[in-house]
């Protein structure tokens, strides 16, 4: 076991995003002892790293704590938790445009990512079509049934174990037929090696989005999130989300969800940092 104490350039409001994580029944999170415990996966090699914030928003540090392979782990989870975005450039950008009052509530909220891009894709398809309650249900049951538990973490099933589930499986747990064949489909890409996250990191949003809309069952919606949630990239606004539509209608006082026009005047100021902007909409109405 080893442990490091991190010091990173705040502001950066952890328990904002503790809050975030632990809508997730999945996510092993304690708001009291603001820790999350982080399961992550090299090569055949599971680990669980705890991280536990020690220190402010404005002088954010974190106590990070895990079994084997330190070097691997800092620096997944510099990744997962964004430690090395300046947030502050990002609040100082918003404070020219109307959503400075949005950003004054949640300052220094930081875009986590899912903790692996393979388990991000599978929750974004299990997602699609179903609110957000049923979401996190179908999800839980999901990596339950076929995942693995480790000290009270869960780890979603790899990708050559989702490649084997058959549809009715899936349908057990009340996937609909197609949801159950888009999974099993995306396993059996990364399983073969067809999909290779770690490439799409260095790869334009361009490429990626090319890359993964020829899968069945992804759309432009996936592919967003994806970007957003699996390889943090900053600049990413669905317009076609139901809860950034109603986010922007509640927070504008509209009589009515904005429609494609409105939200394309709306976003324009918000370059280049689209997905906070998405980020602190949804977190305005969660």
């Amino acid at each position: 076991m080893w442990e490091e104490k991190l010091a990173i350039t705040g502001p950066y409001n952890f328990d904002l995003a503790l809050s975030r994580l632990a809508l997730d029944p999945l996510n092993a999170v304690d708001i009291e002892q603001r820790l999350v415990r982080v399961p992550l996966a090299f090569d055949d090699k599971k680990i669980i790293a705890d991280v536990i914030a020690t220190g402010t928003l404005e002088k954010p540090e974190f106590i990070v704590r895990a079994s084997d392979e330190k070097e691997k782990t800092l620096n997944r989870l510099t990744e997962i938790f964004q430690w090395d975005v300046e947030l502050l450039r990002v609040h100082e950008h918003f404070q020219t445009t109307e959503l400075k009052d949005l950003f004054n509530d949640h300052f220094g909220t930081p875009l986590v990512l899912e903790f692996d891009p393979f388990s991000s894709l599978i929750k974004s398809i299990i997602h699609q079509q179903v609110n957000l309650k049923f979401a996190f249900t179908l999800t839980e049951r999901f990596v339950k049934a076929f995942g693995e538990e480790d000290d009270g973490v869960w780890f979603y099933p790899s990708p050559d174990k989702v490649a084997r589930l058959r549809v009715e499986q899936l349908r057990e747990f009340q996937f609909s037929g197609r949801k159950a064949e888009y999974v099993i489909g995306i396993g059996e890409l990364t399983a073969s090696g067809q999909l290779d996250f770690e490439k799409m990191k260095s790869m334009p949003d361009a490429e990626v989005s090319k890359e993964l809309i020829k899968i069945r069952g992804v759309g432009p919606w996936t592919v967003e999130n994806f970007l957003m949630f699996a390889l943090g990239r900053p600049n990413l606004f669905p317009m076609g989300d139901i809860g950034i539509q109603n986010a922007l209608k509640k927070y504008f006082e509209l009589d009515d969800k904005p429609d494609l026009a409105q939200m394309e005047k709306y976003k324009e100021p918000w370059n280049p940092y689209l997905s906070y902007a998405s980020l602190y909409l949804w977190r305005s109405i969660e």
